[in-house]
Parts: structure tokens; C-alpha cells; sequence
């Protein structure tokens, strides 16, 4: 019969503990051993006449509790054997000890799937011998203390197989105090943990594609048809500007004067009514130069010409005056490099540049 302090330490080792179990593996496991068991003095107590042939056979069951990958807790039954000798009485003796175990366990993981442990624990046994044939059995019952180390291998995640050796000390026999023995264990133990590993979430690559080829991804695409030829902004929509129409003005001008002459009114009144057509446009009138006389001079000379084109736009034809301004480029945009009659007729000139007509894509 287990004893009370046995039986308190076993109900408190299994009350839930909080740790759990990592990787999805249980906490639990159960398992199995045999061996061999060499109890100790075997012959040479005051008892013992001669020895007889031994049944060292040994095994045990159990049922351990982890609570974490290196320590836990086993509860389990052995066998540790049986060993003959024959009294001065020339009587034979046949004894063996069993019981219930339990105790600590250490793991010490040093290589891939291999791993050394060490345990220290307490044996509740029963020693029993079968005096004489039977006819004298007699048996007595203690608690001997036991410590242990192995050499694991983990067949598969939850296979494990362990080499293990055992001290037991002060298997007794107090009831006649003929016995005073110890154990040295040696076998394999076989276990099997309960769970399984968690599989590794492997993230899936999501690939994001760019089904118009302009450069911003489908998720973050909000205009998703822009056409190829257009650059986009961050969104991926088309980059609109202002699209410019430029009107050549045939203004005629005395020489050296900014008055223009009535006779060159037509293209002023076209583009006026031009821009009424189009209430959003806005006119800059530019003014330029032959490259004649001085830069200074003409400068001076188209930039007042310029003023004066937007003033008839203004005064005669009601353009909004918002909407026009002007501006002298001298001999800064020839169209015709030198100073031949052909090159000052041709760069001697009022163009209209017109915008807000309407928005064009800004294209690669």
C-alpha cells in the first residue's frame, strides 16, 4: 500500500499546471522499458550461506507530465527483479522488490533528436520473498530513494528511445531486518508523447501585377486602363496640362512705333472671338524682335508692341482683362538665326499663346 506522504506528493504532481505545450505537442506522454537489475550485496550478508542463479529481469510502465521541453514528472510501476541464495538454515530464498514510482525528470537536448536526461525519485516498494518453495513467504514494504541518467534518441516526434541506468538505495527489509539491499538498474525504455508538431505557416506570395504597364500596381491602381503612352501620377491616372494654341498675329507697326495699324485688326478680332468660344482660356501676348539696332532698344520695343495687341483685345473686343497679359522677348526667340531681310521679316512677329482651351495627357 503506497504510504500518505507518497500518496500527497503524487496528487499534487497532477493538478493542472500552467505551462503548455509547445510546437502543438501534448504535455503527456506514456511508455515502457526492460532491462536488467543487479541487487547488491548479493551474497555477502549475514544471512546468506550460498547464492542461487539469479532472475535479474526487470521492467517498468509510465506516465509522465512535461512542463516544458526540459522538466517533468513521471509516475510509473517496476519490477526490479528477483534474487536467490540459501540460508544457514539451508532454506531457499527468492526475493524481489516492485512498486509504484515517482519522481523528476531533466532533458538536456546536445544534438539533432538527441538528447541526455537525469531523474531522482522515490520507489514505494514491496520486498517479497518466497522463503523455502512459498512455504515460508514473508514480505515488507519502504520507500527507497533512486536517481537516474539516459541517453535519448527521438525516433519520430513523438517516438522516443532511451538508454537508462538506475540507483536505488535502501531497499530494506525491516520486518526481520535480514535484508539490506541495493539495485543497479540497466535497459531500454521506450515512449511515446502524445500531439503533434504544429505545421510552419508559409506565407503565400501574393503577386501584385501591373496590368496597364503604367508603372503603379493593380491594388494601389485607380485608373486601371491608363493608356501606355501616358505618364501617371501615384494613383496611376493620367498627368493632364493645359493644353496651348498659338496664333500668329499679322501686326503691323510703323517703324520703330508700338501703334498698331487698323488694317492688322482681323487676327486681334479672331483670336477675341476665339477665346469667347472658350471661356476658360486665358492669352499671353508675346512680342519679339528682328536683330536689328540694339538688344536693349528692342526689347523695350517688342514688349510695348505686346501691350499694345492685349489693349485692343481688351478695349476694342472685351476680352476680360484677367485674361490677357503680355510679354517682350527682344531678339531672345529668332525663329531665324542672323539679321537677312528674310530672317528679321520672319522674327519680327506677335504670336497669342492661348491656354485652358482644354486638358491634354502629359505623355512619356
Amino acid at each position: 500500500m503506497m504510504n500518505k506522504t507518497l500518496q500527497a506528493v503524487l496528487l499534487t504532481s497532477m493538478l493542472p499546471f500552467a505551462a503548455s505545450a509547445a510546437d502543438g505537442m501534448s504535455p503527456w506522454y506514456v511508455g515502457g522499458g526492460v532491462g536488467i537489475n543487479n541487487y547488491e550485496p548479493n551474497c555477502d550478508q549475514k544471512t546468506m550461506k550460498t547464492c542461487g542463479d539469479d532472475d535479474p529481469y526487470a521492467w517498468d510502465v509510465f506516465a509522465g507530465y512535461l512542463f516544458n521541453d526540459y522538466f517533468g514528472v513521471e509516475l510509473g510501476y517496476r519490477d526490479l527483479g528477483r534474487a536467490e541464495w540459501v540460508d544457514y538454515s539451508n532454506k531457499l530464498n527468492d526475493v524481489g522488490a516492485r512498486g509504484m514510482n515517482l519522481g523528476l525528470v531533466a532533458f538536456w537536448p546536445f544534438a539533432n533528436r538527441w538528447s541526455l536526461s537525469a531523474e531522482a525519485g522515490a520507489l514505494n516498494y514491496l520486498i517479497s520473498n518466497n522463503k523455502n518453495y512459498g512455504s515460508e513467504y514473508y514480505s515488507d514494504s519502504g520507500v527507497a530513494p533512486y536517481i537516474g541518467a539516459g541517453i535519448g534518441y527521438n525516433i519520430t516526434d513523438n517516438l522516443k528511445l532511451q538508454a537508462k541506468y538506475r540507483r536505488y538505495e535502501n531497499l530494506d527489509e525491516d520486518k526481520w531486518k535480514t535484508l539490506e539491499m541495493e539495485s543497479n538498474y540497466w535497459g531500454l525504455e521506450l515512449s511515446y508523447r502524445f500531439g503533434s508538431k504544429s505545421k510552419p505557416i508559409v506565407p503565400v506570395a501574393v503577386v501584385v501585377g501591373d496590368a496597364d504597364n503604367d508603372g503603379v500596381n493593380d491594388d494601389m491602381d485607380q485608373c486601371p486602363d491608363t493608356p501606355a503612352t501616358h505618364k501617371v501620377d501615384s494613383n496611376g491616372c493620367t498627368i493632364y496640362q493645359d493644353a496651348e494654341d498659338k496664333f500668329e498675329i499679322e501686326a503691323k507697326f510703323a517703324s520703330n512705333s508700338a501703334t498698331v495699324k487698323e488694317s492688322s485688326y482681323s487676327d486681334i478680332k479672331d483670336l477675341a472671338e476665339y477665346m469667347s468660344q472658350h471661356p476658360n482660356s486665358e492669352v499671353v501676348i508675346a512680342g519679339h524682335a528682328s536683330n536689328t539696332g540694339a538688344a536693349d532698344y528692342n526689347m523695350a520695343l517688342s514688349e510695348r508692341r505686346a501691350i499694345a495687341v492685349a489693349d485692343i483685345l481688351i478695349n476694342k473686343y472685351g476680352v476680360a482683362p484677367g485674361k490677357v497679359s503680355s510679354k517682350g522677348y527682344g531678339i531672345t526667340q529668332p525663329l531665324i538665326e542672323g539679321s537677312s531681310k528674310e530672317a528679321n521679316q520672319a522674327n519680327r512677329r506677335i504670336e497669342a499663346h492661348v491656354s485652358g482651351t482644354e486638358k491634354v495627357p502629359v505623355l512619356k
